[in-house]
């Protein structure tokens, strides 16, 4: 793979040195309120030289790691099962050569992608969820493919109570009676996150976290298609954050930063810095 020409603050090194693979994911066709989030790995990027390396949260630094960023997918917007097919190829080929993949969105639907070739390698994967939705519809408007659906079209590969969904404050009737019955929900908070991930982590259970950037609060984060009120605020979510990093994580996104809907760049900066905290807070 080559290096993307303008990489994440500090994930310059060479691919076959790294342990951890950056790659973008540009895409939001499916998008239900406000699009927009096919800017967003293009904005993390240029906007995470506004912040620094290090992490006094952590005490660790990304140039003591040796991560790759390998830029943003050509991705096709009018088709999102071309663009699923093609996260799912790049997603292989990284975890094929013995690598973490971390997928920079783009809309939640991305994710999809990335868990077919993750679940592909772990049969017993389960999966850690933050978002603000719950994301199980069936089908949105009749379409199966969509960000609204995604939770749901991975339950269909991994299958009963192997989805762990947190913060979650909005969905339909339907899609929590669904939840009773096939996963994992915890709502509006991280109650019970770190028993989750104590019982994950005593079975070294493969673990694919997906972080929905809105489960944060509006007034952390507005720069989203869908915000909703309720949400938790940047300590939370980086405590979250640390605690699920104590597991065996094989593959991780963020998603759904729209830039342009928060002209104050804070929103930017915000996942700047929760996509560092990732990064670093993965033992790779």
């Amino acid at each position: 793979m080559k290096k993307n020409v303008e990489t994440f603050i500090g994930c310059d090194s060479g691919y076959e040195e790294s342990g951890i693979v950056l790659f973008g994911a540009p895409f939001d066709s499916t998008t239900s309120f406000r699009p927009g989030a096919r800017f967003g790995s293009a904005a993390i990027r240029h906007e995470s030289f506004g912040i620094e390396t290090y992490s006094p949260y952590q005490d660790k630094d990304l140039l003591d790691k040796k991560v790759f960023d390998c830029g943003d997918l050509e991705l096709c917007f009018g088709s999102a099962e071309s663009a699923l097919a093609d996260i799912e190829e790049q997603t292989r080929t990284i975890l094929n050569d013995g690598k973490l993949p971390i997928m920079i969105g783009g809309e939640h639907l991305v994710t999809l992608g990335a868990v077919r070739a993750v679940f592909e390698k772990y049969p017993d994967l389960q999966i850690v969820h933050f978002d603000a939705h719950a994301d199980l519809r069936d089908d949105y408007l009749g379409v199966k493919l969509s960000h609204a659906c995604v939770l749901r079209r991975c339950y269909e590969l991994a299958g009963d109570g192997k989805i762990h969904q947190f913060c979650i404050r909005s969905g339909e009737r339907d899609e929590f009676a669904f939840a009773m019955e096939h996963t994992d929900m915890h709502k509006f908070s991280f109650d019970g996150l770190e028993e989750v991930c104590a019982e994950l982590s005593k079975n070294n259970t493969p673990v694919y976290f997906t972080i929905d950037l809105d489960c944060l609060d509006p007034s952390v984060f507005c720069g989203t298609g869908t915000p909703e009120a309720g949400g938790v605020n940047f300590m939370e979510l980086l405590s979250a954050i640390l605690t699920v990093s104590k597991t065996n994580i094989v593959g991780a996104d963020i998603n759904e930063l729209a830039p342009m809907l928060d002209s104050s760049g804070a929103s930017t900066a915000v996942a700047c810095k929760t996509l560092r905290e990732l990064i670093l807070s993965i033992n790779k």
